[in-house]
């Protein structure tokens, strides 16, 4: 039997069963310290174990059916509304088609690799093909934690190349602003976004008392489909305004809303109406009409990195969850690289003192 004497003098036992494809630990310290009553203790755990019943094993839903709890549950409590509705889309149009009635725990490796394959075929970005894996990935690890499923398959995302990004030059961006000079409300969006580096629902979201007395702003809020919540990330970042951006906002001072941008009735702002404003500035300035507000983003992180800014002074400024995001771009600014390796060429100034102890 085994029982032996544990660490305290004390006797234990510790044993293994194994019944119906089922292996159970039984394990103790009898109240009497003695080896007969550790093996009496023993016996007595062995007989209760083999005469309980088997447990009766959980019925595993099909993906079809535990896609929709995972939506009205996991999705709904962790994600914001665009996450939200990305994952549906995700499902219905991806998902549910290709795995639907397959029960969860039959899901394996080999289903990833051919959904991934079919969605090469289609064309689709390895991007969006990654997100789509994502969508699967926590929808079973989900199953795995509520024990719907003992273990989920491996799924390995595609590997992607170095992401393009549009940035407007030095130049072209202050095109912009004087363009936009007569329209003093899109004068002071189109600063928040290439001099502060504002999402578009940021944008959407400012209100008055996110910028300080100080002239620092604090974002706050995100604007999406008029619903306001957290920015990415669901983390707040202070972004200190330069003088032009803080006095364009100054101009604009109402009070038929707290939200900085709005109509005449206090109503804000929709993204439509976001796109074909900048739409029309763009054309005034003479460049091409795109109505990207992300573009401006870009600008403003190419901009700091071509003056020199450090890396993880662009993250924190831009709110970027993960600087593998900043270092994109890193490359603007060569010049750091040669600051850098001009440190090697730079003698060092240190004294040694040699073996007769003369320095």
């Amino acid at each position: 039997m085994a029982v032996y004497k544990g660490k305290t003098n004390r006797w234990r036992f510790r044993k293994q069963l194994r019944i119906d494809n089922r292996v159970i630990s039984l394990s103790g310290t009898p109240p009497v310290n003695t080896k007969a009553a550790a093996e009496a203790m023993e016996r007595k755990k062995i007989d209760e174990a083999l005469k309980e019943p088997p447990p009766i094993p959980k019925e595993v839903p099909t993906f079809d059916e535990f896609a929709t709890t995972f939506m009205a549950t996991y999705a709904k409590t962790n994600n914001k509304p665009s996450e939200v509705e990305s994952k549906r889309s995700i499902l219905d149009n991806h998902l549910r088609p290709a795995f639907g009635p397959l029960k969860l725990d039959a899901i394996n490796a080999q289903h990833i690799e051919e959904l991934k394959a079919r969605l090469l075929e289609r064309k689709t970005s390895r991007k969006y093909i990654n997100n789509v894996l994502n969508v699967v990935r926590k929808l079973l690890h989900y199953a795995l934690e509520l024990e719907l499923v003992e273990r989920m398959p491996t799924i390995k995302a595609l590997k992607l190349a170095p992401g393009k990004f549009e940035f407007l030059d030095f130049e072209d961006f202050e095109r912009l602003v004087a363009a936009a000079e007569l329209d003093p409300e899109w004068q002071a969006a189109i600063l928040l976004a290439g001099s502060a580096g504002l999402r578009l629902g940021e944008v959407l979201g400012l209100h008055w008392d996110d910028i300080d007395r100080d002239g620092v702003l604090t974002v706050r809020h995100n604007d999406w489909r008029g619903q306001l919540g957290t920015p990415k990330g669901g983390r707040e970042r202070s972004i200190p305004l330069t003088k032009r951006t803080l006095d364009a906002v100054k101009v604009l001072r109402h009070l038929r809303s707290p939200r900085v941008f709005c109509y005449g009735d206090g109503r804000p702002w929709t993204l439509a109406t976001m796109r074909e404003g900048l739409k029309r500035q763009e054309k005034r300035a003479g460049l091409t009409a795109k109505g990207k507000w992300h573009r401006l983003r870009h600008t403003f992180c190419s901009h700091l990195a071509m003056r020199g800014a450090a890396a993880i002074e662009i993250k924190e400024l831009a709110g970027h969850q993960s600087i593998a995001t900043t270092n994109r771009y890193v490359h603007l600014a060569p010049e750091r690289r040669r600051t850098a390796m001009a440190l090697l060429e730079a003698p060092l100034q240190r004294n040694y003192k040699t073996s007769s102890g003369q320095t």
